[in-house]
């Protein structure tokens, strides 16, 4: 994680801006993080293609100059393509490497260490463009539901591992020659140094991958964001979190804030999860209607899955019912039902999925989010089991029937026909006094107990 602060620095810059057609805000924060190394953009009409809007977010590495040098031209370098009219995808994948070579001509950004993530979203006549390279983040919110639009680019991942081998690196630590932790970068020209091989082929390479989508009625939102925020939340836990706010009537620019601060570690022990600089943008879609449509329709999608949450729970409730209250429905009703953890997690949408979506990515989006694993760790079960309790009673008392002396539990002694009565008294005494000092020994524990407590 690098050097942190003693005290996060929690102030904001936060900007908000709309037309017709989106309502947008953004806002970034430092945290515990040293300095501010990410830069993003928000572009409702392009000046090279009005009509167009361009949305970036970079998250720099090493320092801030190449994030805040691509923050300002990236766009410039993709409209200029020749290919740009009738070829979108092209045009982004080659403006990625053109704004990575006029980087590495540039003697004051040739030698420095540093680098940048992008993840770029282009809509043009309807169509949407998302170009990432990096582990920074985009998604969707369409018809309520999640479209994952990017894929994080780790050293990890096979198709990269095998294009840095190819190109004479190496993957240690789940780092690029031991040092990157991410695949794909603009800048960190230190690892992009074979001659033999064109740009995209380098270990660490600025090409993207670039999904493509058509824009529908149904688009609410998307969410485009660092990895200070995925390593936190799933992209589902963020989808329901700014849907939930939208709902509220929240506008973009403090959903914003209201996720970085929800993303922020409480200190800086948590093995940099929730200590990075954190950057967000959110695109509201109004499609000429007010906002408070979009708030409507959220609304409903917010409702519909708390109904759907609510009956798979009462399934569940029916599913773990015991066989006590099988034969009387009124008794079964009220019933103590037992839940699981995992349970109440997936009810939550904490707990890993692992189905795939559409887009090949998994559909909890397992894509190296700490939070997946360490949400259920939060998540409260509905079955508290007492202080004291065992497998002896369900409500953690001693059971009437357990022996006083350890264990241990004596079998009685029949005795024989031929005892005398002068034999039977003595035992007789002899019980009472070994219960009365039973008795007092018991006391003498309950009192300890007491002093203790």
């Amino acid at each position: 994680m690098g050097q942190s602060l003693s005290e996060p620095e929690t102030s904001k810059q936060s900007a908000f801006c709309q037309n017709d057609y989106y309502k947008v805000g953004s806002s970034c924060m430092q945290g515990w993080r040293m300095h501010m190394e990410d830069s993003h953009t928000h572009i409702l009409s392009l000046p090279d293609d009005p009509g167009t809007s361009f949305f970036a977010v970079y998250d720099g590495h090493g320092g801030a100059k190449v994030a805040e040098y691509a923050g300002k031209h990236l766009h410039k370098y993709v409209t200029r393509r020749p290919e740009y009219g009738n070829d979108v995808k092209h045009a982004l994948q080659q403006g990625f490497l053109d704004l990575d070579e006029a980087m590495l001509n540039n003697e004051a950004l040739r030698e420095q260490m540093s680098g940048s993530t992008a993840v770029v979203v282009l809509i043009k006549d309807n169509r949407l463009y998302c170009a990432n390279a990096g582990d920074s983040r985009a998604i969707a919110c369409v018809d309520g539901r999640l479209d994952v639009l990017s894929f994080d680019h780790k050293p990890t991942n096979e198709k990269e591992r095998e294009r840095i081998n190819s190109a004479g690196g190496y993957v240690e630590y789940n780092r690029v020659n031991g040092y990157l932790a991410l695949s794909r970068a603009l800048g960190d020209f230190g690892l992009k140094r074979n001659k033999q091989i064109e740009a995209k082929e380098q270990m660490v390479t600025a090409y993207p991958d670039v999904e493509e989508r058509e824009v529908s009625e149904g688009w609410d939102f998307l969410v485009i964001a660092c990895d200070g925020i995925w390593d936190v939340l799933s992209s589902q836990a963020v989808l329901e979190f700014v849907q939930e706010e939208i709902a509220q009537g929240i506008y973009p620019q403090q959903i914003c804030e209201d996720l970085m601060m929800r993303c922020l570690a409480p200190d800086c022990q948590m093995g940099g999860i929730g200590g990075d600089n954190m950057t967000v943008i959110v695109v509201c879609f109004l499609h000429g209607q007010p906002y408070e449509e979009l708030v409507n329709r959220c609304k409903e999608a917010v409702s519909k899955r708390q109904e759907q949450r609510r009956k798979r729970r009462s399934h569940s409730n029916r599913s773990h019912e015991g066989p006590v209250g099988e034969e009387d429905p009124e008794h079964q009703q009220d019933t103590p039902r037992s839940h699981s953890s995992a349970t109440l997690a997936s009810e939550e949408g904490t707990s890993p999925r692992r189905g795939k979506a559409g887009n090949g990515r998994l559909e909890d989006d397992s894509s190296g989010s700490e939070s997946e694993r360490s949400e259920d760790v939060h998540t409260p079960s509905l079955v508290v089991e007492p202080p004291g309790a065992s497998e002896n009673g369900s409500d953690g008392a001693a059971r009437d029937d357990a022996p006083s002396n350890g264990g241990e539990q004596s079998a009685p002694v029949k005795p024989s026909s031929s005892s005398s009565a002068s034999e039977k008294a003595r035992d007789t005494k002899n019980k009472q006094t070994e219960q009365s000092d039973s008795n007092n020994e018991s006391a003498e524990e309950s009192s300890e107990e007491m002093d203790l407590k």
